[in-house]
C-alpha cells in the first residue's frame, strides 16, 4: 500500500523511506532548549505493562528520555560533558570526577553477550488476527475469530555474529512472540521447515561445525568451509536441511518474502480435551522470493544491512508485510505418523499436497522498534512459552530446545527476571511467587511467597481447567527401557531431500548445483569433497554429476537404489504470480530526460504500492525540462542489487565524477560511448540477475551498450514511459525473468 507523504518533501514527489529522524535537521547546531523529539511515525515501543502484567493507559514513549537538559543517571543536571574534571586546564584528571566515572563505567557495560546462534537479527511490532478456523481444534483464545493479538517478530541469521551481513547463505530465524490474553506464546521457527539434526544433543556439534574454525576465527557467517561439510557428510541426517540451504531458500530476497515454519510437530487441544497434531506455517502474502547468488555476494559488500533496511523501509512507507499463519493437521494416533512419515522427525516434511496448509490467521507488521537494544536485542523467545490449547510432542529436538532457551536467556540477560523487560512482559496478570534475583523490577507485597499459605490469605490460588489453566494433554507415555537410540524411521536420510530436489524447477536446480559447487570448492580437503559427492549421488545423479564437474572430481554411483518419490510442486518458489507491493524501481535519468514525464511515472509507481528511486549523475535536484526532480541515488552510490527492476529515462550522459581515480567503477566498463560506465555496470548486473528492464527515448541505446539484446526476455522498450512501466510491473509479478537464461539440458530433463 502507498506510504505517507511528508509535508517537508520539497520536490512534491512521493515519500521515500529512510529519513533518520522525525524532522529534518537544521544546518546550524540547535541552541534553543527543547524536549526530546518524538519517535518517527513508523516506530513504536512495547505497550506499557507493569512487571506483573497490568496494563497502564500510557503512551509507549513514557519510558523514553525526558527533559530538555542533560543530566546524569540520577537526574542531576550537568553543565558540561566534553571535558574531564582536571587540576587546571593542563593538569591531571581528578579521581573525584563522578560524572566521568559514571559515563565511562556505563559505556563499558553497554553490551551484553550476543546470542550464540541467531545473533544478527531485525524485528518489528505487529498484530495477529485470528480467522476462527482453528477454534474447533484449539481452545487458545488468540485463535478465535477476529481476536487481535499484539506480536513482536524477530528475523535473524543463524551462523554470523551481530556484525556480519544480512544476505549470506544461511538459515533464517522466524520467531514470533504473541502477547495473548492467556499469557505469552512464542512460535520460534526458521525459514526452512526441517532441521540439521534429529536430536538436540547434536545441536552443539552442528553449530560448532558451522561456526568459524576455532584456530583462525574464519570464515564468518558462512558454511563454505571444511568443518561444516565434514560434519554433514558424516552425519547424513543433515542432508535434507543442507539441500534446502543450498537452494534459493538460503538467500531470501527479503524478510517480507520469506516463509516461516514451526519445524516440529505440535499438539492442539480443543475445549473438550481432544487433540490434533499440527505443523505451523507462515505464508508471506507477497510470495516466496530469493536473491541470486552473485547478487547476494554484491549486496553483502555494498549494503550488509540490506534485509533489515528493506523491512524497516517497507513499514515506514506503509507497505506493511503480511503473512498468513496456517497449519497442516494430522490425527493424533499413538504412532504419531502420517502416510508413513514420522511426525516426530524434524528432518522430514509432509508434502502440502498430502496435507494442505489451512489458514488460521493473518499477521501484519505495522511498526518499527524505537530502540534496537531494548527491543530487538533483549527480546527473549522460548519454545516452552505456551498457552492453553497448544502443547508439545515427544520430538527429541524440541525436548532439548525446551531446556536450552531459558538457560541461554539467563546468561544473556543477567538473571532469571528477563521476562520483566518491557519487550518480554506478558499482557496477562502475573502472580508467580518467584522472587528477587538480578534486575527484579516488580515490587512484591505479602509475606508468603509459597504455596500453600495462610498468611497471605491463601493467595495465589490454583486455577481449574475451566478457568484458563494450562493443563498438559494426558498423553500416554509408553513403557520402555532407557536407551540412547532413535526409531528406525529416523534412519531414512535420502527420500525427503530427493523429493525436495525433484520438486524444484530446472532453473532452481541449476542454482542448487552452483551453490554446492561453490561451497565445496571452498573446502581444502579433497576427501571431504568426495564424501559429500557420495551423499549427493544418493539424492540425484544429475545433481551429483553437475557438482562433480565443477569440482573436477569423478561422480560416484549411488550406494543404493534411488528413493521412488513423487515431487511436491508446493516446494518450488516459481510458477506463480504475486503482488508487487514494496518492490523498488530504479529510474536512471539526468537533466536531459523528460522530467515532467518522469515525475508522472514516479507518482504512478508510488500509487501502485512500489517505491521509486531516481538514479542521477549527482545528488540533489535535476533541474531540466519539467523539473525539478529530487534524485535519491547517484551513479556513484547506486548498485543494481537495491532494485527489483530498472527503467532508463532517455540516454543519460557522463557524470562529472566518472573517472577511475574518483570512482573505480567508472573505469570498469568500455564500449559505451557517451554512456557513464557505472550505468552500464548497473544495467548489465540487472540483466545478469534476471530482473526486468525498461527504456524509452535514447534508453534503448544504453541497453545495447550494456550488452542487453533488443527484444530479449524481460526487456521492454517503447516511446511511452507509462506503457513500459505497465509491462515491467507485470513481469515483476513473477519476481524474475527466469526464461532469460535457459537451464542446461541435463538439469532441464
Amino acid at each position: 500500500m502507498p506510504g505517507p507523504t511528508h509535508d517537508d518533501q520539497h520536490d512534491g514527489g512521493p515519500f521515500i523511506p529512510g529519513r533518520p529522524g522525525p524532522k529534518p535537521p537544521p544546518v546550524e547546531e540547535p541552541t534553543e532548549p527543547r524536549e526530546p523529539l518524538p519517535p518517527k511515525k513508523d516506530q513504536s515501543g512495547p505497550e506499557v505493562y507493569t512487571a506483573t502484567g497490568e496494563h497502564l493507559d500510557a503512551d509507549p514513549t513514557v519510558r523514553a528520555q525526558k527533559g530538555s537538559r542533560l543530566t546524569n543517571a540520577q537526574g542531576t543536571r550537568l553543565y558540561d560533558t566534553d571535558h574531564s574534571l582536571k587540576a587546571g586546564e593542563r593538569g591531571p584528571v581528578l579521581l573525584q570526577d563522578h560524572h566521568l566515572r559514571e559515563k565511562i563505567t556505563h559505556f563499558d557495560h553497554e553490551r551484553i553477550p550476543e546470542r550464540v546462534v541467531h545473533a544478527r537479527g531485525a524485528a518489528a511490532h505487529g498484530v495477529f488476527r485470528g480467522y476462527g478456523t482453528a477454534s474447533s481444534l484449539s481452545k487458545a483464545a488468540f485463535l478465535g475469530k477476529d481476536v487481535e493479538t499484539p506480536v513482536f517478530v524477530r528475523f535473524s541469521t543463524v551462523l554470523g555474529n551481530r556484525g556480519s551481513a544480512d544476505t549470506v547463505r544461511d538459515t533464517r530465524g522466524f520467531a514470533t512472540k504473541f502477547y495473548t490474553s492467556e499469557g505469552v506464546f512464542d512460535l520460534v521457527g526458521n525459514n526452512i521447515p526441517v532441521f540439521f539434526i534429529q536430536d538436540a544433543i547434536k545441536f552443539p556439534d552442528v553449530i560448532h561445525a558451522g561456526k568459524p574454525h576455532p584456530d583462525r576465527e574464519i570464515p564468518q557467517a558462512q558454511s563454505a568451509h571444511d568443518t561444516f561439510w565434514d560434519f554433514v557428510s558424516l552425519h547424513t541426517e543433515a542432508t535434507h536441511h543442507t539441500l534446502w540451504n543450498m537452494s534459493d531458500r538460503g538467500i531470501p530476497r527479503s524478510y517480507r518474502t520469506m516463509e516461516g515454519f514451526g519445524i516440529h510437530t505440535f499438539r492442539l487441544v480443543d475445549a473438550e480435551g481432544g487433540t490434533t497434531l499440527v505443523k505451523f506455517h507462515w505464508k508471506p502474502k507477497l510470495g516466496v522470493h530469493s536473491m541470486m547468488w552473485e547478487e547476494a555476494q554484491i549486496t553483502s559488500g555494498v549494503d550488509p544491512d540490506f534485509h533489515r533496511r528493506d523491512l524497516a523501509d517497507a513499514i515506514e512507507a506503509g507497505a506493511f508485510p503480511e503473512w498468513e499463519l496456517g497449519i497442516q493437521t494430522f490425527p493424533d494416533t499413538p504412532e504419531q505418523t502420517f502416510e508413513g512419515i514420522d511426525l516426530l522427525d524434524p528432518t522430514k516434511i509432509v508434502p502440502e499436497e498430502w496435507a494442505p496448509v489451512q489458514p488460521i490467521g493473518l499477521m501484519a507488521l505495522t511498526a518499527n522498534p524505537s530502540n534496537y537494544f531494548a527491543e530487538t536485542e533483549q527480546v527473549a523467545f522460548h519454545v516452552g512459552h505456551l498457552v492453553p490449547g497448544i502443547d508439545i510432542t515427544d520430538d527429541p529436538l524440541l525436548a532439548g530446545r525446551l531446556f536450552s532457551y531459558i538457560d541461554t536467556q539467563i546468561t544473556r540477560l543477567g538473571g532469571p527476571n528477563f521476562a520483566q523487560l518491557p519487550i518480554n512482559r506478558t499482557h496477562a496478570p502475573v502472580n508467580d511467587m518467584l522472587r528477587d534475583g538480578m534486575h527484579q523490577t516488580g515490587v512484591h507485597s505479602g509475606v508468603a511467597p509459597y504455596q500453600p499459605n495462610s498468611l497471605d490469605g491463601g493467595c495465589p490460588f490454583f486455577a481449574g481447567a475451566g478457568e484458563g489453566a494450562y493443563v498438559e494433554a494426558p498423553v500416554t507415555v509408553p513403557q520402555a527401557s532407557k536407551v540412547r537410540a532413535a526409531p528406525a524411521s529416523f534412519a531414512d536420510h535420502t527420500s525427503h531431500p530427493r523429493r525436495f530436489y525433484l520438486s524444484l524447477s530446472a532453473v532452481e536446480r541449476e542454482h542448487v548445483i552452483a551453490a554446492y559447487t561453490f561451497e565445496l570448492s571452498k573446502c581444502y580437503e579433497d576427501a571431504i569433497k568426495q564424501r559429500n559427492l557420495r551423499v549427493l549421488a544418493d539424492i540425484d545423479p544429475g545433481l551429483c554429476a553437475g557438482v562433480a564437474a565443477g569440482l573436477g572430481l569423478p561422480a560416484p554411483e549411488p550406494s543404493a537404489p534411488l528413493a521412488d518419490v513423487e515431487p511436491s510442486p508446493a516446494l518450488s518458489q516459481l510458477g506463480h504470480t504475486w503482488p508487487t507491493d514494496g518492490r523498488v524501481i530504479g529510474i536512471i535519468a539526468d537533466e536531459n530526460s523528460d522530467l515532467a514525464a518522469l515525475s508522472s511515472l514516479r507518482s504512478t509507481v508510488h500509487d501502485s504500492g512500489m517505491v521509486p528511486l531516481v538514479i542521477a549523475p549527482h545528488g540533489g535536484e535535476l533541474t531540466g525540462n519539467g523539473g525539478p526532480v529530487l534524485a535519491q541515488r547517484t551513479f556513484a552510490n547506486a548498485r543494481s542489487v537495491e532494485f527489483d527492476a530498472v527503467l532508463i529515462a532517455g540516454a543519460p550522459g557522463m557524470g562529472d565524477d566518472a573517472y577511475g581515480a574518483r570512482d573505480v567503477k567508472a573505469a570498469q566498463s568500455a564500449g559505451g560511448g557517451n554512456v557513464d560506465p557505472r550505468v552500464l555496470l548497473l544495467v548489465s548486473e540487472v540483466y545478469r540477475h534476471a530482473k526486468a528492464l525498461g527504456a524509452w527515448g535514447g534508453g534503448a541505446d544504453v541497453l545495447a551498450a550494456a550488452g542487453c539484446p533488443q527484444g530479449g526476455a524481460g526487456i521492454v522498450v517503447s516511446d511511452d514511459p507509462q506503457a513500459v512501466l505497465a509491462q515491467v510491473t507485470e513481469l515483476l509479478g513473477a519476481h524474475r525473468v527466469w526464461d532469460r537464461f535457459p537451464p542446461g539440458e541435463t538439469v532441464a530433463s
